[in-house]
């Protein structure tokens, strides 16, 4: 088999087993069968905006132009930062995007990958966000009525719980889920302002994610088409957005939306 195109984020969804999809060109690549295969990877030192499908020399927050990652709502700092996020008070790059993403209802949560963090994601991104991450547990803490006041309740959590994977633990699956979500929870609900309590969801379950991996790497090696023209190997597994190759080599696919390789599968 073989596929040619520009990559995009995979798209998953939540089974017993997380199933991915991985979008090449025109097609959609079944990657939980191609488990056990040898996959081989040609960069075609071609990179296309994500948003516009210009050619870009240098992909910027993973995927856009330049000109795009300077003026869209999507890549505005508050993406990262949510707290920032202006658009309750009518300030936007794009007004009509954010009634659409950022004035929606917003959950604050807890995931477990290697460690507990608190996020936040739109409600529509769920669970989607947490497999993103490759989170094997999540709980819904908090809903919001936007993007912005669920990043105050992160940034009040945020001396308390870490806010950040460590991606290669993550993928090493380091640390057993030796936490209870449903106590964490409580006491983070304690720690907040009166005023933000009133968002706490009554949502107690506690999610989990199991992930299509053989076997899990002892040390990982990152793979960047900034740095290969090619690479091949045995696909072992797949977690967050993270390809698993024999030998401990992995692949962060969201890193090269946009960028056009070859995938030729043994």
């Amino acid at each position: 088999m073989q596929y040619k195109g520009n990559l995009f984020k995979m798209r998953t969804q939540l089974k017993d087993v997380i199933i991915y999809e991985l979008p090449i060109g025109d097609d959609f690549v079944d990657m939980n069968t191609l488990i056990g295969k040898k996959l081989t990877w040609t960069y075609q030192h071609q990179i296309n905006c994500v948003h516009c499908g210009k050619k870009t020399k240098t992909s910027f927050s993973q995927g856009y132009c330049y000109t795009c990652f300077t003026s869209l709502p999507q890549t505005d700092a508050s993406i990262m930062n949510p707290e920032l996020d202006e658009s309750h008070l009518g300030i936007s790059r794009d007004m009509e995007w954010s009634k659409e993403h950022s004035l929606k209802p917003h959950y604050v949560y807890l995931a477990f990958s290697s460690n507990l963090k608190v996020g936040v994601t739109r409600e529509s991104q769920i669970p989607t966000r947490w497999i993103d991450q490759g989170a094997v547990a999540a709980i819904k803490l908090a809903k919001t009525p936007n993007r912005h006041i669920a990043g105050i309740i992160e940034v009040a959590l945020k001396e308390h719980f870490a806010d950040k994977t460590n991606w290669r633990a993550m993928l090493k699956n380091e640390g057993e889920v030796t936490v209870d979500l449903k106590l964490e929870k409580a006491r983070a609900a304690e720690l907040l302002h009166l005023e933000l309590q009133q968002y706490v969801s009554d949502d107690d379950n506690v999610y989990d994610l199991n992930y299509p991996v053989e076997q899990y790497p002892e040390k990982v090696t990152s793979l960047s088409f900034d740095k290969v023209d090619s690479f091949e190997g045995e696909l072992q597994g797949i977690k967050g957005q993270y390809l698993l190759f024999k030998g401990g080599k992995v692949m962060n696919i969201r890193k090269h939306n946009g960028y056009f390789v070859e995938l030729k599968v043994e």
